[in-house]
């Protein structure tokens, strides 16, 4: 196949090309220098060099500002949730326009669409939540309908934390809790939903073929845990202590907004449609998974 792939310089799009042409795909990023190696492509001003996406077979979309990057002023939300939307509606009509547009579009979207949903289980037939981040992953989905209206295949990723040693949140954390100073954050009750790297790499592989998907889909291991279960998991693989936990108010305090709906926020979210369709889990349990990933 050849893909197309934007934010192929991220944690995710480098780890996803790489794969893809070590099974024999071509890869084509879509860069926003026009000295960089790739396809050109503007979402501010609407410019993509058709011509060269012509002969894509597959669109994988996983550019965007980081949610994390600090606390969410107005300015802030308006450029996360621009970076998302604009870029993917632009995407999305000019891939439609093509002469041959792709068979298969796959975008990045967050299980931040379900909100806070305590202890319930979400499924991609749970309805959407409440905040900045369900309204930012409603419309991120809903801009790729001129993509769906021409007849291509739209798969909208809703992925949860992605565990990797070398990079995001994992990578952050192993620092602090090997010092023994891992901490539960607030009552640790709030349920996280997470993924290896691999396993969102394999996910994206199967996505890519399954013509029987479309849609959202839950990307997400099938056994999420509480907040207070990883910190101990994660001690206990790393062989410390856990003495400690983060109030909920000093994050209030500190981060606003963004503590509220990325860390302190409950998120039990399981893969239904994927498991429906055989998908194999490499590492389904949080325990094996970060054992692989740090040896």
């Amino acid at each position: 196949m050849r893909v197309l792939i934007s934010g192929a310089s991220g944690l995710v799009g480098r780890a996803l090309a790489a794969r893809l042409e070590e099974r024999g795909d071509t890869v084509v990023a879509l860069v926003r220098r026009r000295d960089a190696r790739g396809i050109f492509w503007d979402p501010k001003s609407g410019h993509l060099d058709s011509a060269a996406a012509e002969a894509a077979d597959a669109v994988v979309h996983l550019a965007g500002e980081n949610l994390a990057s600090g606390r969410w002023t107005p300015a802030r939300r308006a450029e996360i949730r621009d970076s998302r939307v604009i870029g993917t509606r632009m995407l999305a009509e000019r891939l439609a326009a093509l002469e041959r547009p792709p068979a298969v579009m796959i975008t990045a979207s967050a299980i931040g669409f379900y909100g806070d949903g305590d202890d319930a289980v979400q499924t991609e037939k749970s309805a959407l939540g409440r905040g900045f981040l369900a309204e930012v992953c409603r419309d991120w989905e809903a801009a790729c309908e001129p993509a769906a209206k021409r007849g291509i295949r739209v798969v909208s990723l809703r992925i949860g934390l992605v565990l990797t040693a070398r990079g995001g949140a994992l990578r952050q954390m192993l620092p602090v809790f090997r010092l023994g100073l891992g901490a539960r954050i607030g009552d640790g009750r709030q349920w996280m939903s997470w993924i290896t790297l691999g396993d969102l790499v394999r996910v994206v592989e199967h996505v890519l073929t399954d013509d029987e998907l479309h849609g959202p889909v839950n990307a997400t291991a099938p056994q999420p845990v509480r907040n207070s279960e990883f910190t101990r998991t994660l001690a206990r693989v790393l062989r410390r202590p856990v003495l400690l936990a983060i109030p909920a108010f000093v994050l209030h305090a500190a981060l606003g907004e963004m503590a509220d709906e990325m860390l302190l926020t409950s998120a039990r979210v399981v893969p239904e449609r994927l498991e429906q369709r055989g998908f194999h889990f490499e590492y389904p349990a949080l325990e094996p998974a970060l054992r692989g990933l740090l040896g």
